[in-house]
């Protein structure tokens, strides 16, 4: 029992562990692996976006009823984030991620069934499933990035990690458009051709191809599982905590009610989030109802150009953050981007195409900055862990507004004036960068 004790706290010391749960170094192999966790939660959320175009067609959905995809897979973040900090809590980072990496191959297992049974309920069970094993991800990477090294570079690393998100979602949407859309061409001009049993087969078939990219996402989940579980990881746990009674739930969640700066950046988090989705999630429409001549596959490539604009705008941000405060970067950002999603909003063909595409380029690192800079008005340490999963919940945000721009666009009829909602989310974020900009100068 001594020996057991003693190895781990030579492994706990191994990592320059300091008392308030930093390091003195960063480990370059174990910050890696954590940082490739990135891209497993952006490929999944851009698949969301190619899942909702196919199934409005196939189930013939209204606007509202394909933000149900949004719904499901934001509404898991949401009710797992906090089991997820317990866990963190009683066992380490490193648990947390496995287990999310379970619940994630899991989920992607039930799209074998799910392509069978072909029902819209099925297929949200199983995006559902999907968010599970991405709330512990990201509850727990999260906050593990920023931990792995010192603490003024937190907001940094954190950054870093999530340059590649991007990618993954990039790789999410070239799965989508070639393993889903394939050589089909616009779907909804051949369902509209078909009837009856034949309407019923075709549509089946079209289901069926939604199961390809989880095959290849389920190879790199096992490959990415085993890697993690033979990696040595650092336990970055608060020094002070552990000789001290743990603090309960439902003393933090009083704590964080009292945080006044930790709640705004919970509204900014929540709004920003929910208006990202809604843009990805509705541009492959909003090309398809503006240009009619070209194919889901060929729209499928302007959602590709939003996320090579978003790594884009994240890298200039980035670097800009080393010279720049970053809410001062973030501030120009969000008004820019506003502008953006206005345009698009208002402008004909083309010009509203772009300008959608645009405002991908100033989503930049908004989440990671909310993320860390809420995070650090945590002053109480015994709290992180609730905290980050409270910001987590945030991400609820992608359920909601979706939905209620779905809601707008079909009492409207026009997609296009909806994409004003998300304007005026835009503009809330913008204002809370310019507070705390404000708050910096005092």
């Amino acid at each position: 029992m001594i020996n057991a004790v003693g190895t781990k706290a030579k492994h706990h010391r191994d990592f320059g562990v300091l008392s308030d749960g930093y390091l003195t170094k960063t480990p370059i192999l174990q910050f890696i692996i954590v940082s490739m966790m990135f891209p497993l939660w952006g490929t999944a959320a851009s698949l969301n976006d190619i899942l909702i175009t196919q199934f409005k067609t196939v189930f013939e959905l209204n606007d509202a009823a394909t933000a149900f995809v949004q719904s499901a897979f934001y509404g898991g973040y949401f009710l797992v984030a906090i089991p997820a900090s317990i866990v963190i809590k009683k066992t380490t980072y490193k648990t947390a991620i496995l287990t999310g990496l379970v619940a994630y191959i899991l989920g992607a297992g039930l799209f074998f069934p799910a392509s069978r049974v072909a029902t819209y309920s099925m297929f949200l069970v199983a995006i559902f499933a999907i968010a599970i094993g991405l709330s512990f991800l990201e509850t727990a990477c999260d906050t593990y990035s920023s931990l792995l090294g010192p603490k003024k570079h937190a907001n940094l690393r954190l950054n870093i990690s999530q340059i590649l998100n991007p990618i993954g979602s990039i790789i999410g949407i070239l799965l989508g458009k070639y393993l889903i859309f394939g050589q089909v061409g616009n779907l909804s001009e051949k369902m509209a051709r078909l009837h009856g049993a034949a309407r019923l087969a075709y549509g089946e078939k079209m289901l069926q191809l939604t199961l390809q990219p989880y095959k290849y996402i389920l190879f790199v989940l096992i490959a990415m599982l085993i890697l993690l579980a033979l990696t040595p990881m650092p336990n970055t746990k608060p020094a002070a905590v552990a000789g001290q009674v743990k603090a309960k739930l439902s003393e933090t969640l009083a704590y964080l009610a009292h945080n006044r700066l930790f709640k705004k950046g919970i509204m900014a988090q929540f709004v920003y989030v929910g208006m990202q989705t809604a843009v990805w999630s509705f541009t492959i429409r909003l090309v398809l109802d503006l240009n009619h001549s070209i194919s889901d596959a060929q729209a499928s490539n302007y959602l590709i150009y939003s996320y090579i604009v978003f790594f884009l705008g994240k890298v200039l941000a980035t670097s800009l953050f080393t010279k720049i405060k970053p809410t001062k970067v973030l501030a120009v950002y969000s008004v820019l981007g506003t502008i953006a999603l206005a345009i698009a909003s208002l402008a004909s063909g083309n010009i509203a195409i772009y300008a959608a595409v645009a405002a991908s380029f100033f989503f930049g690192p908004q989440w990671p900055t909310i993320y860390a800079h809420t995070l650090d008005t945590v002053t109480e340490k015994k709290h992180t862990e609730t905290a980050g999963a409270v910001l987590v919940m945030a991400i609820v945000g992608g359920a909601v507004i979706p939905a209620i721009q779905g809601v707008i666009s079909d009492s409207l009829g026009s997609l296009q004036l909806s994409f004003l909602f998300p304007a005026l989310c835009f503009a809330i974020v913008s204002l809370y960068f310019i507070s705390e900009v404000k708050n910096d100068i005092e």
